[in-house]
């Protein structure tokens, strides 16, 4: 059953999303029967390009995604150069993981509340300054997409510093370091010319996740990005979602540029790769210390920390907006505290919580079963996946969901699955899968081999030694694995509305739904729920180890 587990894995991954393409594929050239579209033609491509907005969108997808995939990458770089080592490394390490755990959307609504013409830090200024009416300027869904930039960097700038901080357990990074100093380097430069190189390649998928994900993004943008015209995977949803069904043609060409946006991305990022390489190796035989810029790295390696405190803001603002009876400007706080807006939501949040939750949980599980039974057969056969399996379980992280999502749908269609629970867990564990894979697999791969071989010698069967060995000491590296598929399954929005089909409500669908305009109140709640849900699950993952281990003090250190 084992053996069996990598391929069920690997189909469950690739079959839907390259069905899913091909469902996307052939509409954006006019083939689509059941709306009567049997012949091929470029008419949706015309039409797209007719789109009064169309270069606008396509000005603002690009410039918003390599944008903040360029800056988060720049600041989560200059962040490790300036404080690894440093005694704010740590803080830094554990700071992060709550903002991981918060939803993009969530964390988008309350970053609006912040930078909103009537938002918190306009409050702030105003008091400053004695202004009694908000300024007369755009500062969210601005027409340039800087608040979409930014609201993109509270989210990738953490993510990329987790994938550095799992790159650097793999290198002796402070003995590099260590020569490097010795010869006279600055701290932050050393760190760049002499342990940047030795890590990059192995967070360069992640690097192209993050400028997947920057491209296409579509509930953030919809929260934080220009409405008229939107980015290109928001203007595909608005005609997926349309009445008229013949806008599903220009909608599917709209979604396979973006893929094609993507490939192209990618391509020129290798390349600048290549180029920057090169120009690198000259830069680092050059042999200069670095000591005149150390002061302009080390400011800007505080940036993150900027993100950071913005993240935590906007956390609070939500909560601060739902218990608000009254907020008038420029009041820095309510007037009035109430739990009146809770009471009156209450019956209506339940079926979304319940939902959040249940779908959640179930995505989860399924996908730490298959995650443990891959990791378990490559242990038992001593087998050593290479890149190229790395690259097929990111898959679902570099193809921008609009561009399969509704083609999957129509393979949903024909099954009748679609508006399914069934459905809509499988849509959920083509992400979850990934994350929970890809946080599993190096703790599983580090096991101490001689605890299997002693407890073997002992009698023990492989069964066994997986329940009675390996499991109770991976329970950290499990529950973390768990609180982010979790984390994960609550943030979706795409996969939601397009596999139930409009019929499942989740906090998330509600959250983005109502940030289009409804009483902040009701909109601080929700997006306040879905926060605290994942918040919650890591609250647990990291306290139930420490009670488990109690009794077990080395055992607790080793996991």
């Amino acid at each position: 059953m084992l053996r069996i587990a990598p391929v069920v894995t690997l189909l469950l991954l690739i079959l839907p999303i390259a069905a899913g393409l091909a469902g996307t594929v052939l509409p954006s050239f006019g083939y689509l029967p059941a709306l009567g579209g049997t012949e091929f033609s470029l008419g949706p491509w015309r039409d797209l390009l007719a789109y009064p907005g169309f270069g606008s969108a396509l000005r603002l997808s690009i410039v918003t995604g390599v944008a903040a995939t360029m800056l988060s990458f720049a600041i989560a770089v200059l962040t490790c150069a300036t404080f690894h080592g440093a005694p704010g490394f740590r803080r830094l390490q554990a700071a992060i993981a709550p903002i991981l755990a918060m939803p993009h959307s969530a964390l988008a609504i309350g970053f609006a509340f912040l930078i909103a013409p009537s938002g918190w830090l306009a409050r702030l200024a105003a008091s400053v300054t004695g202004a009694d009416r908000p300024g007369d300027i755009v500062t969210v869904q601005d027409e340039g997409g800087l608040a979409l930039i930014a609201g993109l960097l509270l989210k990738e700038v953490p993510y990329l510093l987790l994938m550095i901080f799992a790159a650097l357990n793999q290198m002796p990074a402070r003995q590099a370091m260590a020569i490097a100093r010795s010869l006279g380097y600055g701290a932050a430069l050393a760190w760049i010319k002499v342990v940047l190189p030795r890590i990059y390649p192995q967070i360069r998928l992640p690097i192209y996740a993050v400028l997947a994900f920057s491209l296409s993004v579509v509930d953030v943008a919809l929260i934080l990005g220009p409405g008229n015209p939107p980015p290109l995977g928001p203007l595909a949803l608005r005609w997926f979602s349309d009445p008229l069904l013949l806008l599903y043609f220009p909608a599917a060409a709209a979604a396979c540029l973006q893929l094609a946006l993507l490939v192209a991305a990618i391509a020129l990022w290798r390349t600048g790769e290549v180029v920057v390489a090169r120009a690198g190796r000259w830069w680092i035989a050059r042999g200069g210390r670095g000591l005149a810029v150390q002061p302009f790295l080390n400011a800007a390696g505080r940036i993150a920390w900027l993100l950071l405190a913005l993240s935590a803001l906007s956390l609070l603002a939500m909560g601060l907006w739902s218990v608000a009876e009254s907020w008038r400007f420029p009041d820095l706080l309510p007037t009035g505290w109430t739990l009146a807006t809770w009471t009156r939501q209450a019956a209506g949040l339940w079926w979304p919580v319940q939902t959040t939750m249940a779908l959640a949980l179930v995505s989860t599980l399924i996908a730490m079963v298959l995650a443990l039974a891959c990791l378990e057969n490559e242990q038992r056969r001593g087998l050593h996946p290479g890149i190229g399996a790395l690259w097929l379980l990111y898959t679902p992280l570099l193809v921008p969901q609009i561009a399969f999502l509704f083609g999957a749908q129509i393979v949903l269609i024909r099954l009748d699955l679609d508006g399914t629970w069934t459905a809509l867990v499988w849509s959920h564990l083509l992400f979850v899968l990934p994350y929970v894979f890809l946080s599993l697999a190096d703790p599983w791969r580090n096991i101490d081999p001689r605890l299997i071989r002693t407890a073997a010698c002992l009698g023990a069967s492989p069964l066994r030694i997986l329940f009675a060995v390996k499991l109770p000491m991976m329970l950290r590296p499990l529950l973390a694995a768990a609180a982010v598929g979790f984390a994960v399954s609550v943030g979706l929005y795409l996969p939601t509305l397009f596999a139930g089909n409009g019929r499942f409500a989740t906090l998330t669908t509600e959250a983005v739904t109502l940030a289009g305009g409804a009483d902040r109140r009701i909109i601080g709640i929700h997006a306040l729920l879905q926060a605290l849900l994942p918040l919650l699950i890591y609250a647990i993952a990291l306290a139930a180890p420490s009670i488990a281990f109690r009794h077990r003090r080395l055992l607790a250190v080793a996991s």
